[in-house]
């Protein structure tokens, strides 16, 4: 019996000092070359997909748009602080605010994530947009006058925008702009349309 009690400590002690070997190993400060994982960083591609994920078309219409959006909202705002106004035009125009603004932020997300200016370089025109003149007299412009101004002048505004977002749907490369620029097409389409019945009926 003190036989076997001593083969059974002596076992005992065999598996505890297999166990503090197999506890050594595992906590081993030694690393392989190239496998510190707590230092590593991820390659200049993994961080930044995004700058590569686009061509000119998608710079260009994001450069040219913005502005066209930012003149949309303030000719919206022009037209929001007058009074007298038709509502179902003032309600339009707090749509085409709400709906622009955001996609002004969003398009200069994009030009910042592919390391883009966000202004273009040379001299290109933008379809639709209102002179000085044109936005100085819509200021001046009253009730009725002001709402017709403002649709005529809208409308030739949108149909600039679905030209322009209609040749970065053909054009561009990044799947986010290509989608804005397809939903901008349709959005703006449908404004038109309802804008020229509002028209009709001053």
């Amino acid at each position: 019996m003190k036989r076997l009690t001593l083969i059974s400590v002596t076992a005992l002690a065999a598996a505890l000092a297999l166990t503090g070997c197999a506890t050594d190993t595992g906590t081993d400060t030694t690393t392989t070359p190239g496998m510190d994982h707590g230092t590593m960083t991820a390659s200049p591609s993994a961080q930044t997909p995004a700058a590569a994920d686009h061509n000119g078309a998608d710079a260009t219409f994001a450069q040219m748009m913005i502005p066209h959006h930012e003149q949309a909202v303030e000719m919206s705002e022009v037209v929001l602080a007058k009074d007298g106004i038709d509502p179902e035009i003032t309600d339009l125009a707090q749509e085409i605010k709400a709906a622009q603004g955001p996609e002004i932020k969003t398009m200069n997300g994009w030009l910042s994530a592919w390391g883009e200016s966000a202004t273009m370089s040379g001299d290109h025109g933008m379809e639709g947009m209102m002179s000085q003149d044109d936005m100085s007299t819509l200021e001046a412009a009253q009730g009725t006058e002001a709402a017709k101004l403002f649709l005529t002048q809208m409308i030739k505004h949108h149909e600039g925008a679905v030209t322009m977002a209609e040749e970065e749907a053909a054009n561009g490369s990044n799947p986010d702009a290509v989608a804005q620029a397809e939903k901008m097409a349709r959005d703006q389409s449908g404004e038109i349309e309802k804008m020229k019945e509002l028209l009709a009926g001053l």
